[in-house]
């Protein structure tokens, strides 16, 4: 019954843009909280995006439906420029950190001082910023380009970073869902992420109140994983 229910969510779903829980519920005779387990399984498997009490279906066609930098750069810059301050509590001279292709991030390395620190990323435009440090060391994670996005996108990711003791992983997301998934709307970036989060000694998430319980469309890893998180003014260790 299980299966069945959750092929006719998909049914239903496929013919919709969004569909909320209470009208789920309605259409196939269930309590909301079946619905919601429904959904929850639906979007562990990859098939949904659930946001705020409603959700719609993953086409193959969307799993690379991320902002393009430059859009991103431009939304909320107050709020992100304002977390980005905070988290240069957390860098000390001497460490090794990687920051990931986010906006926050790039915001980040624009009010990052000139010390003697180790900088990894796959963002172009974090790349040109700290180009303009005299004593800050610079790794990029090369390969291709992705122009959308401002990031590089390599395969040889793995074996780049068995060279690197990586301190400390600053990072953002599209949204950390209700079992505390954290999610991405894009495949390579949630992979970059999933794979330093899984290296770095530290980790620092930088996150609007928003996006939580929101989902998107790859998945990064469980909010259990990191050790600090920003979450807009308001610092916390997990």
């Amino acid at each position: 019954m299980k299966e069945s229910r959750q092929q006719s969510i998909v049914e239903l779903l496929s013919n919709s843009d969004w569909l909320t829980t209470d009208a789920l519920a309605e259409h196939l005779g269930v309590s909301k909280e079946t619905i919601r387990r429904d959904l929850s399984g639906l979007q562990q498997q990859g098939k949904i995006l659930r946001q705020h009490g409603r959700a719609r279906l993953i086409h193959p066609d969307s799993r690379d439906s991320g902002e393009p930098f430059g859009a991103r750069l431009k939304s909320h810059y107050a709020d992100k420029a304002d977390i980005a301050r905070h988290a240069l509590k957390y860098i000390s001279e001497g460490m090794t950190i990687a920051l990931d292709a986010s906006s926050t991030c790039f915001h980040l390395a624009r009010q990052l001082p000139d010390l003697e620190l180790t900088v990894f990323t796959n963002s172009l435009p974090i790349c040109h910023e700290m180009a303009r440090r005299e004593k800050i060391t610079l790794i990029c994670s090369g390969g291709t380009l992705e122009r959308k996005y401002r990031c590089y996108v390599n395969p040889a990711l793995v074996t780049q970073l068995k060279a690197l003791e990586i301190d400390l992983f600053i990072f953002s997301c599209e949204g950390v869902d209700e079992q505390g998934i954290m999610w991405d709307p894009v495949a390579h970036n949630a992979a970059f992420k999933a794979q330093l989060l899984s290296r770095a000694s530290q980790s620092l998430l930088l996150i609007d109140k928003s996006k939580f319980q929101r989902s998107s469309e790859v998945k990064i890893g469980q909010l259990s994983q990191v050790t600090h998180v920003i979450q807009g003014c308001q610092p916390s260790r997990r």
